[in-house]
């Protein structure tokens, strides 16, 4: 099939890397001052296995089988206006963290085109043509409504190693990783530790594990299948050194998804009579954080 990959960073390098590996045709969409920088091939280093790939890159989202969206949250708004002809894609997979970005994806393109879908996993960019996966795990879950069209591509990657899912209870589905990262991107951004760190010290493993008792509460509340114990279970054996992409956008300066992933947990709490107030510290904290730097960087200036 053809596919297209809005986003070229480390998701979108490895989905790419990934696919035509497995001999799907792989186009990826750059913004036009990037194009002549690109070359042909792509790497990715991964505990799957280091290879080179042939993509093809574009300024435009082509016609395609598949959109698989793995720009940042904050990118969505900008990315769907590039979108000139929603019409010519038959299905689109966003990989976006967050939740809130589905009902504007479904007037986009209609409900029956998006296929929610979340994966989990430490993947960057290292360069404009390489890629890392650091994390001995790469987890993609795609909604049951893109079993039909996607099952014969997630064959294929489950034979290269990826750990692939299709799930019917798309609540339950996009919950299930907010619980799990919302915890993870808050806890090491506000405090700047890997997830290891933030478990080792009392104080800050308190904060984490008030706040996955506090999304998991507000995600039943929306009616999904979480639970806090288990998630619990998860994170204590979370690589030592995992550091969220949140942190890591804080950490560089650039704007991160913390109303996508904080504030989607809030706004949720807020829909059933809720409070997040673990999670609105921690928010707090970062933005604290952000303006501490951006404060540094003017005097320097």
């Amino acid at each position: 099939m053809r596919h297209a990959i809005f986003g070229a960073g480390g998701v979108g390098g490895f989905i790419a890397a990934c696919l035509a590996r497995v001999g799907e045709e792989v186009t990826l969409v750059v913004r036009p001052e990037k194009l002549a920088a690109h070359p042909r091939e792509i790497q990715l280093e991964s505990p799957l296995g280091k290879w080179a790939a042939d993509v093809g890159w574009a300024t435009s989202v082509p016609p395609v089988d598949v959109l698989w969206l793995t720009i940042k949250a904050t990118q969505l708004e900008d990315a769907l206006r590039t979108i000139a002809k929603p019409e010519s894609i038959r299905a689109v997979v966003p990989l976006l963290n967050g939740v809130d970005h589905l009902p504007v994806l479904r007037s986009t393109f209609g409900a029956d085109r998006v296929i929610p879908a979340t994966i989990a996993g430490e993947f960057e960019r290292i360069s404009i043509a390489d890629f890392v996966h650091r994390t001995p795990f790469a987890v993609l879950n795609l909604s049951g409504r893109g079993r039909e069209l996607l099952d014969p591509v997630v064959e294929k990657l489950r034979a290269i190693g990826l750990t692939c899912n299709f799930h019917d209870d798309e609540i339950t589905l996009m919950w299930s990783k907010l619980v799990f990262l919302a915890p993870i991107a808050l806890t090491t951004s506000a405090f700047d530790r890997t997830v290891g760190e933030v478990m080792a010290d009392p104080k800050t493993r308190q904060q984490l594990e008030d706040c996955v008792r506090e999304t998991c509460a507000i995600g039943q509340a929306e009616g999904a299948r979480v639970d806090a114990d288990a998630v619990l279970k998860l994170l204590k054996n979370a690589p030592f050194g995992f550091r969220s992409s949140m942190q890591k956008d804080v950490e560089s300066g650039r704007a991160p998804e913390l109303d996508a992933i904080g504030g989607a947990v809030v706004r949720a709490a807020r829909r059933h009579g809720l409070t997040a107030p673990t999670t609105e510290a921690l928010m707090a904290q970062i933005a604290a954080r952000i303006q501490q730097s951006s404060s540094t960087v003017d005097r320097a200036s």
